[in-house]
């Protein structure tokens, strides 16, 4: 997509959503595998499918609603996606950062991006939290190829790519509530099939503690743009060659469903520190 065509479908995204809606959103949610259910949090919101919005893709993976919410959840404006769609669905990198850069313009400052990942660190068994702490890029490909998007930087500096303060106030809540959260190094590659042993092997030996499919893309459009990043993985299984447990997609959505009235909690609470801040 040339640049002129990128900024005129932020620009009808925009447009379009402005017009069914009023408040100033300040934090993009995105929930993936397993993790709609998170959608419930948002307090009377507005729903609206990815479809009818200018430059939004329609996912075809199971779990993935495909619905944008506007509303707040625990008093902080927030658009949530019940969601989100991928390089290995055949879409470019473009298309995956489209939805972040219309919540920067629409005044998103803060991107909390969830995700399913399979654990490769030995504490990472299925139904863990991991705080991602840093990734690794194997995806071969970025939302910043290309012309620069908008007043986006060229060549974003990604040292504190998942902001170290909105991790200890995820982490401190999390306590609260009584909540386990582990820390670590997320890293992505393109998919869809499942890393073999022989791979895990070798993200374990690159300092990867986890490994998934998304992500990425999303972050770095988000720190070009200046935006406050936080992630969060739910471990779903156990990399290949780490159980015998057969891997599938079935066993991504069961946990996501088991975890969520502890990723609700701890969503709640986070977003509720974050208001007063």
């Amino acid at each position: 997509m040339r640049e002129s065509a990128r900024e005129a479908a932020v620009a009808a995204a925009v447009e379009f959503l402005s017009a069914r809606v009023s408040a100033r959103p300040r934090v993009l949610v995105i929930l993936g595998s397993g993790l709609g259910g998170l959608a419930d949090a948002v307090e009377t919101p507005a729903s609206v499918l990815y479809a009818d919005i200018p430059g939004y893709a329609t996912p075809s993976v199971d779990g993935h609603a495909g619905r944008l919410l506007v509303g707040a959840i625990e008093g902080v404006e927030a658009l949530v996606m019940a969601g989100r769609y991928h390089l290995y669905e055949g879409h470019e990198p473009d298309a995956i950062a489209h939805p972040v850069r219309v919540a920067r313009a629409l005044g998103a400052d803060t991107l909390f991006v969830t995700n399913a990942a399979g654990g490769i660190a030995p504490e990472l068994s299925p139904g863990r939290l991991m705080l991602i702490e840093d990734h690794i890029n194997l995806m071969g490909a970025s939302p910043l190829h290309g012309p620069v998007f908008g007043d986006e930087e060229r060549f974003p500096d990604m040292t504190r790519a998942y902001d170290p303060e909105l991790g200890e106030l995820f982490a401190a809540r999390a306590a609260d509530e009584g909540v386990t959260v582990d820390r670590g190094v997320y890293c992505a590659v393109p998919g869809p099939s499942f890393e073999t042993p022989a791979e895990v092997r070798m993200l374990a030996r690159m300092g990867a503690d986890a490994v998934g499919m998304s992500t990425v893309p999303e972050v770095l459009a988000a720190r070009s743009a200046g935006m406050r990043v936080i992630g969060l993985s739910l471990i779903t299984n156990r990399a290949a060659g780490l159980s015998d447990a057969p891997l599938g997609h079935d066993e991504v959505r069961a946990v996501g469903l088991a975890a969520e009235d502890r990723l609700e909690r701890v969503t709640r609470a986070f977003l509720r520190a974050l208001g007063r801040n």
